[in-house]
């Protein structure tokens, strides 16, 4: 039972959807433009709003569903939080991408929503208040992240919880690593900036 339902939240968390919704909706390739992420950021630099709000919310759905399905299970905690931390590396590591993927922040975020969705808020609202003073996605995603542990330890949530957070973290900070470098030097992109599909 453990290892079927998080090998099947691996494989939820897999599916490349910015791949596979810019594809469909005109034909290129999103790591072939920007800053070649497959996520939501890069996406709404390079395809638009429209489009980017469909990959954020599929993306969203494919960490929340594997949570909520599993604990309707009657599982433990552990294995719930298990099945959250299958899905956010398929979308980082997808086995459809010979283990590429994205930055998981979407769907690290959709885990959170399935497991506390007060949590989730503040995280939500670190990030609007990062972006909206730096402009800078990737730095609020990080202090947005970084957040959760913290908030979730202060609302004294179950311990398993807790340690989600610092994996996902964790997760969160490999991921952007290049970002990290990127925004020490100052050659970060900025959320506003834009990039066209047709050259």
């Amino acid at each position: 039972m453990l290892l079927a339902v998080v090998v099947a939240s691996y494989l939820i968390g897999s599916i490349p959807t910015g791949l596979i919704v810019v594809r469909l909706l005109t034909g290129e390739d999103i790591r072939r433009h920007g800053s070649g992420n497959i996520g939501t950021v890069n996406v709404l630099r390079v395809a638009g709003v429209a489009t980017a709000a469909v990959v954020l919310a599929v993306d969203i759905l494919k960490g929340m569903i594997p949570v909520l399905l599993t604990a309707r299970l009657g599982v433990s905690a552990w294995t719930v939080v298990a099945c959250g931390l299958a899905a956010i590396a398929g979308h980082n590591w997808s086995v459809f991408l010979g283990f590429q993927g994205g930055k998981g922040i979407a769907t690290s975020f959709g885990v959170l929503l399935g497991l506390s969705w007060p949590a989730a808020g503040v995280a939500a609202a670190v990030w609007v208040v990062a972006v909206a003073v730096t402009r800078y996605a990737s730095l609020g995603s990080l202090l947005g992240v970084v957040s959760v542990p913290i908030t979730l330890w202060r609302a004294r949530q179950p311990v398993e919880y807790v340690y989600f957070g610092v994996i996902a973290s964790l997760f969160a900070i490999y991921r952007h690593r290049a970002n990290i470098q990127r925004l020490v030097a100052g050659t970060e992109l900025h959320i506003t900036d834009r990039e066209s599909l047709k050259k």
